[in-house]
């Protein structure tokens, strides 16, 4: 019996309210001596008569009078008490059996694992005497000799990746296709958190008109071959970039280092004149064969002083934008060449 479960009933109740007991004492009283009672030898059967003879009216020898049934005593009551260690000592059986199937199964596994293992080793090298398997299954034997042939391995160091500068250092290498659109895509430009609209672009290879106040000079003393140009605008400031072509880089570098006055502004596509009679930003870089010029300043044409950071900020986009532009094209051409088909260039 679990505690805090139901308790064991007590006796049924009787219909007439009693215990199912008679009281001690209680029934039919018998009557007093002497009183109803038949006198000496009155009343009953002669000796011998009307009697059951021995062993007639009885069970056969080694038969009992059946028993009550398990857990109901004589008065029909259930044996509580009984029924409750009866279903303990079952439960008690089933327990055992269960503990004693799990400690067969896992000795039968033990063994099973035993048998396999000494069968294993049965076959096995003997690593303490120093032995060694030289047979496999099926009859094969492992070469034990070192007279095979044995890999061989290039001593030859594979080449390095294209330099995508190699690219945009020589006109000879620098052959994929180059437009203002390609150069220059799209209707806006986002860079950071700032967006500039695109204006007017042009691209000619009269590199003298595109430069302005000796600059047009020195790209034409230099070789220049083509000149590309941009123009954006955000709040009121506008800013012309042109790129220079040139045969190679140290021609490039010669005329970013001789540069005077700046490139010609673009006007066109929303954008009206600027910096024609003004104080302008200018300036001017180098990349590979590529020289790149800037020039910004106020669409309103009002001068630009050194305290106009956002003039500067302008400059700073446009130019770093152009710096990865350029590059952009040697990584795009050194890529392709190294994936390329040997002997494909």
């Amino acid at each position: 019996m679990s505690f805090g479960g139901p308790q064991w009933p007590q006796e049924p109740h009787q219909p007439d309210g009693g215990s199912g007991h008679v009281p001690y004492g209680g029934g039919p009283q018998n009557p007093p001596y002497g009183q109803d009672q038949a006198p000496y030898g009155q009343g009953q059967p002669p000796y011998g008569q009307n009697q059951a003879s021995y062993g007639q009216g009885r069970p056969p020898y080694g038969q009992q009078q059946p028993a009550s049934p398990f857990g109901a005593r004589n008065d029909g009551t259930p044996d509580w008490g009984a029924l409750a260690e009866a279903s303990e000592a079952r439960q008690r059986r089933k327990r055992w059996l269960v503990a004693g199937g799990g400690v067969l199964a896992t000795a039968a596994v033990a063994t099973v694992v035993a048998v396999a293992v000494v069968t294993t080793d049965g076959d096995a090298p003997d690593v303490r005497t120093g032995g060694t398997a030289t047979t496999l299954p099926g009859g094969a034997e492992l070469p034990t000799g070192g007279a095979g042939p044995q890999p061989s391995f290039s001593s030859v160091a594979p080449p390095p990746p294209p330099d995508p500068m190699d690219f945009i250092s020589s006109a000879g290498k620098d052959r994929a296709p180059l437009s203002a659109e390609s150069l220059f895509p799209g209707k806006k430009l986002t860079f950071g958190d700032r967006v500039y609209a695109k204006g007017a672009t042009s691209s000619t290879t009269n590199c003298a008109s595109a430069g302005k106040d000796g600059l047009g000079a020195v790209l034409q003393r230099h070789g220049c071959t083509r000149v590309i140009r941009a123009t954006y605008t955000r709040d009121g400031v506008a800013v012309t970039v042109g790129v220079a072509l040139f045969a190679d880089r140290s021609q490039a570098l010669g005329a970013k280092q001789d540069a005077r006055g700046g490139v010609t502004p673009l006007a066109g596509g929303g954008v009206g004149d600027f910096c024609r009679a003004t104080v302008c930003l200018r300036r001017s870089n180098a990349l590979g064969r590529y020289a790149y010029f800037t020039q910004a300043g106020f669409t309103s044409g009002r001068k630009v002083t050194t305290s106009d950071t956002a003039v500067f900020k302008t400059s700073d986009d446009l130019a770093r934008f152009t710096f990865n532009q350029i590059y952009a094209r040697g990584r795009a051409q050194a890529s392709a060449a190294a994936t390329a088909p040997a002997g494909g260039q």
